[in-house]
């Protein structure tokens, strides 16, 4: 039977409304993307005070229902977004959270599937690749239906900076970071492009040299943004909450949108059996085709080192 989707106005429901999850559903609320927004934790009252919050600003953005409740608020939910764990401390890698989150989601995950077992599953909890696979193994939702927001922002990171350099609006920059969300992710410097030009090619016609120096500099920055965030504030929260956003966008509209989110693979250059992010066609079935981009073999290798350390990582888990 032909799922059914998006009939009615859409309902998003968040579990886990710490600063990730309560900033996604602010910005999901002043996108006016869906007609519901339902608020989940372990803190009850936490949740309550976010969607009284929330539904103060109810009269400055386009009218939504905001709720705080149980798991039962997930019932007829088209998307349920999972931002419950531990958060990333200072000096703390993404990999350390494995154990701590995976307990954690041992807990939600069977609670949200007895009572919505249609949904699309919108993973935000680090270390998000494996924690996207902890979620597709719990659940038994079949792959296309359970993401991970990946290198979303990593991505978005990449551009923005890739854009400052050549002072030019980031969203005309095409370049993609694929694999781990974390230490072990690929720039792919060889099919970045700004507005269809080859980023090699398009340095001379700017009068720029191609200084891939510089350029790994940029991805330093990229690599290490998260830390320096950490460090700086104490977590990251609203790049993400604006990057879920765009990914549930282009589910509820049907978009067919390529965005970089986790999933789960099949020989994508021999890596199969892991969660990783590669660029994704993403529309109301969830992730319905990954785009194979022509790598460099340098960039091959990384990627499929980065897809070792997360395999060593998910072989070494109770699940």
């Amino acid at each position: 039977m032909e799922r059914k989707f998006c009939s009615r106005p859409a309902k998003v429901a968040v579990v886990g409304v710490g600063s990730v999850g309560a900033s996604f559903a602010y910005s999901l609320m002043i996108h006016g993307l869906v007609s519901e927004i339902s608020l989940i934790d372990v803190n009850a009252e936490k949740a309550m005070g976010e969607a009284m919050d929330l539904e103060h600003g109810l009269p400055f953005v386009q009218p939504a229902r905001i709720n705080a409740g149980d798991y039962d608020e997930c019932t007829d939910a088209d998307i349920v977004v999972i931002a419950a764990g531990a958060a990333q401390k200072p000096g703390e890698s993404r990999l350390n959270l494995v154990e701590r989150n995976a307990a954690v989601f041992k807990q939600v995950i069977p609670r949200i599937k007895e009572h919505n077992d249609q949904c699309i599953l919108l993973i935000a909890t680090n270390p998000v690749d494996i924690m996207t696979y902890v979620t597709l193994k719990l659940s038994g939702f079949p792959p296309n239906r359970v993401i991970g927001s990946g290198t979303t922002l990593d991505t978005s990171r990449l551009r923005s900076l890739i854009g400052e350099k050549f002072r030019i609006d980031p969203r005309n920059v095409h370049a993609y970071i694929i694999g781990e969300h974390g230490d072990s992710e690929v720039p792919v410097w060889s099919a970045a492009s700004i507005a269809g030009v080859n980023l090699k090619e398009y340095c001379p016609i700017c009068g720029m040299k191609y200084d891939k120096q510089y350029l790994n500099r940029i991805f330093e920055q990229v690599k290490n943004a998260a830390y320096k965030i950490i460090n700086l504030k104490g977590s990251t929260y609203y790049a993400i909450g604006l990057g879920l956003t765009r990914i549930v966008e282009s589910i509820i509209r049907d978009e067919n949108a390529i965005l970089t989110v986790s999933s789960l693979l099949q020989d994508y250059y021999g890596v199969s059996g892991v969660c990783l992010s590669v660029p994704s066609i993403v529309n109301k079935d969830g992730i319905v085709q990954t785009i194979k981009l022509q790598l460099e073999n340098a960039e091959i290798k990384l990627f499929q080192k980065s897809a070792a350390i997360m395999k060593k990582l998910i072989q070494s888990l109770d699940i």
